[in-house]
């Protein structure tokens, strides 16, 4: 595919602060309140439920860490200016309930400062689900041996947090869980597409193994309205939504991570469910259109 037919299609949607044109479909909504680019914060609805996306950091991207690729391949992606890659989590306001998707790395306290913003303090957050523990989800967990959200639950698979606390330790994800002891909730994942019982109300905890042991997926549901919050699906959007097969040095599984990868675009594809991403840029989250052997992502506007 010529670079400027595929630039065309992905480039203007998935760069720092660009939309592509076209709706997204009527599964949500932006809420009243969504905040502007430059604060890092956007809002969605989800039936009843606001939902935040929270950017904590935004860089420089490197497709570098993409596997078996080669410089032809990404000149017909990547533009020669480069991409921006970011660290995002999510807040989700249900009701009464302030939920919390990851936490960020923890740098210079951005995630509590943005809370803030939106008027909810780190003690009124009432649980907190992982994705996975990779130090850029569960860094904002505890300060100084303290814990930064102390009336949450923090809710993560079993299968993760045995690998990464036991089997092969990470100290980093050992001293985060810490201060909340028995409020360290642990689950199985469900399946994505079946009836699975929800984890908390309208969020159900679904299985994406591969990036690392115990990866979990979260789908929010409330009225007509769903949203999946796909946690690490993808590293490098410009060249895994039209790519999926192509895993990142990132993934611990590259076989089954690009098996669930597919598996997640095709069921928001199909399903016509926006999908949101940790490293997906600004505005964070969108919808997905199957587009030849691959998918197109149509940022939320």
């Amino acid at each position: 595919m010529k670079r400027g037919i595929v630039m065309g299609i992905l480039l203007g949607a998935l760069t720092a602060g660009a939309f592509a044109s076209g709706c997204v479909a009527s599964e949500g909504a932006v809420s009243e309140n969504a905040a502007s680019e430059s604060e890092g914060i956007f809002s969605w609805k989800v039936g009843k439920y606001d939902v935040f996306m929270l950017v904590e950091s935004e860089r420089d991207g490197n497709a570098g860490i993409l596997v078996g690729v080669d410089e032809e391949l990404l000149a017909n992606y990547i533009p020669e200016t480069g991409f921006k890659h970011t660290a995002n989590a999510f807040l989700i306001k249900a009701g009464r309930k302030n939920i919390l998707i990851d936490t960020g790395t923890g740098i210079n306290g951005i995630i509590l400062e943005k809370l803030s913003k939106l008027g909810v303090q780190p003690n009124k957050i009432n649980a907190v689900l992982i994705t996975h523990l990779h130090g850029d989800h569960f860094g904002s967990l505890q300060k100084d041996a303290q814990a930064n959200f102390p009336n949450a639950k923090v809710y993560l698979s079993a299968i993760e947090h045995e690998y990464f606390t036991e089997t092969n330790v990470n100290e980093g994800a050992v001293a985060a869980l810490a201060p909340y002891g028995k409020n360290v909730k642990t689950f199985t994942p469900g399946v994505l597409g079946a009836k699975n019982k929800a984890l908390l109300s309208g969020i159900t905890a679904v299985a994406a193994y591969g990036h690392t042991p115990g990866h979990t997926v979260f789908l929010v549901e409330n009225g007509k309205d769903a949203l999946l919050i796909a946690g690490d699906f993808l590293h490098v959007a410009l060249v895994q939504f039209p790519l999926p097969d192509i895993s990142a040095t990132y993934d611990m599984d590259k076989e089954a991570a690009a098996a669930v990868r597919r598996q997640i675009l095709d069921f928001a594809a199909k399903n016509k469910i926006p999908v949101g991403g940790m490293h997906i840029v600004y505005p964070g989250l969108g919808t997905v259109e199957a587009a030849g052997d691959g998918y197109r992502f149509v940022p939320a506007n």
